[in-house]
């Protein structure tokens, strides 16, 4: 299969707008539209469903819809639905959520949640009306759907990062995302511990793809792309710079960063970011920059790399249009070449 490169938006456009980014999206030769799952916007299955309408080609799904705040049943009727109006087009994002703190939820186990969450949605896309014993969920015999799904199986990607997120991906999802990460040397990881994990369940080496997603922002001036790159990404790198275990931030400046975001001052915590920092968290610049590295993304071991809102440094719009008309093109002529070669 050929490298990916795909567009995620946060979830926060109305619904018409939806429509217009995913065509646009669309027409540019992007391969996929995400819609964001995070705490504190809209729901992703919306926009989702819009851009379902308004497309005939691309892949589609949420990053990520997570077991603690949406039961697994709810879950597996949301990507029935997207996987009906997309005439078999949805994949299905989990992972176990971020900043639910806020809500006095607590997430235990959140491996069992996982799993449970797939085998559930599975079964019922499947009809497997025999019941099911999980660790964190269950299904009683005879519970089925009262509809028929557009299809049996769909993709699951998980957003895991460590040993056993890894492990439980080798034996049961089709890609893991590294969300917030546009760092190389976790994707060479990640590559390694997915490829070990597939192959001691005995689906092998390459069974599951791996996705590198990060704000992005594109300009023709590289350095206003990384400024406007900051402040996007500082909430980010506060929750996934404790993820990543290539990256060592220091214990002040972690502290910092988590202190200024919960004071609401953004600006001053993305100044924070050192630029070699920055880098491993996002994807900012010019669009040869940009290219640049997402190339490098792709040979250490990315199969999909995918474009982070907020895109451009005035309009969503205007930064998915740069990106498809002046990045894509260039990553797909340099992985092209490799390929032959």
């Amino acid at each position: 299969m050929r490298h990916e490169v795909s567009v995620a938006l946060q979830s926060v456009w109305r619904a018409g707008e939806y429509a217009e980014l995913g065509s646009l999206v669309e027409d540019l030769g992007f391969d996929g539209l995400s819609v964001y799952g995070d705490l504190g916007f809209q729901p992703p299955m919306p926009g989702l469903l819009a851009a379902a309408r308004a497309t005939s080609r691309i892949r589609l799904g949420p990053a990520c819809l997570n077991p603690y705040v949406t039961h697994p049943v709810e879950i597996a009727g949301q990507l029935a639905a997207l996987d009906d109006a997309s005439g078999g087009r949805a994949y299905l994002g989990l992972t176990r959520g971020s900043w639910l703190q806020s809500l006095g939820l607590q997430q235990p186990r959140p491996l069992a949640h996982l799993e449970d969450t797939i085998e559930i949605v599975r079964r019922l896309l499947a009809g497997d009306d025999s019941g099911y014993q999980g660790r964190a969920f269950t299904l009683e015999p005879g519970m089925r759907w009262q509809f028929r799904p557009w299809r049996r199986e769909v993709d699951v990607l998980l957003g895991v990062w460590g040993p056993r997120g890894a492990a439980l991906a080798g034996r049961l999802a089709q890609e893991v995302k590294l969300g917030g990460s546009a760092n190389p040397d976790m994707v060479r990881l990640m590559r390694s511990r997915l490829d070990a994990a597939s192959v001691a369940t005995g689906r092998g080496a390459g069974a599951v793809r791996v996705a590198a997603g990060a704000v992005t922002v594109v300009d023709l001036d590289g350095d206003l792309a990384r400024r406007v790159a900051r402040r996007e990404v500082a909430m980010y790198v506060d929750v996934v710079g404790q993820l990543d275990e290539t990256v060592t931030i220091e214990p002040e400046l972690q502290r910092r960063l988590g202190e200024l975001l919960r004071e609401g001052r953004v600006d001053d915590a993305g100044a924070l970011l050192p630029a070699d920092l920055l880098r491993r968290f996002c994807l900012a610049g010019t669009p040869e920059e940009v290219a640049g590295h997402t190339i490098e993304l792709l040979r250490s071991g990315a199969d999909r790399v995918e474009y982070g809102t907020p895109h451009g440094t005035s309009s969503g719009a205007e930064g998915i249009r740069l990106l498809g008309e002046r990045v894509l093109p260039e990553v797909r002529r340099a992985m092209d070449r490799e390929s032959v070669a």
